[in-house]
């Protein structure tokens, strides 16, 4: 398979952030002919309002358009939906999504169609004739775009229905959540290799912003792309300055950083426990932020008014356990701070990549202690893994422990880990800006 590296400068502008996790329309057996790609040209100005393809975007788009499957590994915010909506527009049918983000379908789908796309999904949200009107649609060639939750997918009636529709392309996102071993495994996943075996013609693109070596190996290995090209976009994001500190009464820390460097500002704070998350967000409102709690212990429609007013309001601030923050496009969110320390580092990585995506500059804060060290090593032995599963996992919680402890330049460790090189000092990590004497 092929592989190309390349370094994104920059990061595409909000209209862009509005499409992140989607697909549209095509057809297996079309034969790729190079005009094609003028034809892709002319769906990115004047569908989706932008001169130019970056080059990382460009060959994946020309791949796909090809027939040709592909696992794309890039940062969030790096234009990934677009590398599959693309390509099913210039082909013929409908694009298929594969996305574990039930709770965001409807805003992305929304967002689509203010876009001109036409675009639904289907999950369990949904009553039988809602269902039943959406297949109706998509048998009649309706939809150019449509999204799907894994466990829907897998169903026979799902199944043979897409068999008598045109499909341009299966666009598997998250794609992390096949692998074990990942930070965000969802069983539901590992039934994806059927794409393969049932729809063998259709080109099939697997995409997410966090896998380590291991995890793209078992990507791979679980969705049957040994042939895929491999897109590893660079994980850099320069925009982004990381402060990591012991704690040393947490509130008040988070407080001054909040005053000092953000006091009208859309922001996220992780926590590690729905109580906490809870009584955080309670004591910034009488801080006078405008804070919410999001975890998944509050109620369906709690969880779902929070959100959008997150998305859709401005300063305001959500306190969540890991429960939120997958697939949410919200390009103006000037920090991420963690009041608790993340269970790896891809999940760090992920997590304070929703902070910046418009490239502006940004905050990942971070407090951590001897105590969620030990509280996370306790949920890992009580955990019902493997022993193997166990030992990975503590490794993984050590190379975070090490990113938090270390004295030399904070991002050129974080992209090591990511197997990626850079300069050892950024100029935007709290080491290369207050260096330890």
């Amino acid at each position: 398979s092929k592989t190309w590296t390349t370094h994104i400068e920059g990061y595409l502008p909000q209209k862009l952030m509005l499409a992140r996790t989607i697909i549209c329309p095509s057809l297996a057996a079309i034969e790729y002919n190079p005009t094609h790609m003028t034809d892709a040209l002319t769906v990115l100005q004047d569908t989706f309002g932008f001169e130019q393809f970056r080059s990382h975007q460009s060959d994946i788009i020309e791949s796909l358009i090809a027939g040709d499957d592909a696992l794309v590994l890039m940062p969030t915010g790096g234009g990934k939906s677009l590398c599959y909506q693309i390509p099913a527009i210039v082909r013929k049918g409908c694009g298929i999504v594969i996305s574990p983000l039930i709770a965001l379908m409807k805003d992305q789908v929304d967002s689509l169609t203010e876009l001109g796309v036409r675009a639904n999904f289907l999950n369990s949200t949904l009553d039988a004739r809602s269902v039943s009107e959406i297949e109706d649609s998509l048998l009649a060639g309706e939809i150019d775009l449509l999204y799907i939750a894994p466990e829907r997918l897998i169903q026979e009636r799902t199944l043979s229905l897409l068999k008598e529709i045109n499909i341009s392309l299966f666009a598997i996102d998250e794609a992390h959540c096949v692998s074990q071993w990942g930070h965000a495994f969802r069983s539901d996943y590992l039934s994806l290799n059927l794409l393969h075996t049932e729809f063998p013609e259709i080109p099939r693109i697997a995409l997410t912003a966090t896998a380590d070596a291991r995890t793209r190996e078992e990507i791979i290995s679980r969705l049957e792309l040994g042939n895929a090209g491999q897109y590893l976009a660079g994980f850099d994001r320069p925009n982004i300055r990381y402060t990591i500190a012991i704690k040393d009464n947490p509130r008040n820390q988070l407080l001054r950083f909040l005053k000092d460097e953000h006091p009208q500002d859309a922001g996220i704070i992780y926590c590690l426990s729905r109580k906490k998350t809870e009584e955080t967000a309670h004591w910034l409102q009488q801080q006078g932020f405008n804070a919410l709690p999001y975890h998944a212990g509050l109620s369906t429609d709690i969880r779902a008014t929070n959100q959008s007013k997150f998305l859709r309001e401005d300063a305001v601030i959500i306190v969540a356990t890991i429960a939120f923050g997958t697939g949410i496009d919200k390009p103006d969110v000037r920090f991420v701070a963690h009041l608790d320390l993340p269970k790896t580092i891809e999940s760090y990585y992920q997590e304070t990549g929703r902070a910046g995506r418009d490239g502006a500059p940004a905050d990942a804060w971070m407090v951590y202690g001897l105590q969620d060290v030990i509280k996370l090593r306790q949920m890992l032995e009580n955990s019902d893994g493997s022993e193997e599963h166990k030992r990975v996992e503590q490794h993984r919680l050590n190379a975070m422990l090490g990113l938090c402890e270390i004295t030399s330049w904070r991002r050129h460790a974080l992209l090591h880990y990511f197997d990626e090189s850079s300069p050892e000092k950024c100029g935007n990590c709290d080491t290369c800006l207050s260096p330890v004497n």
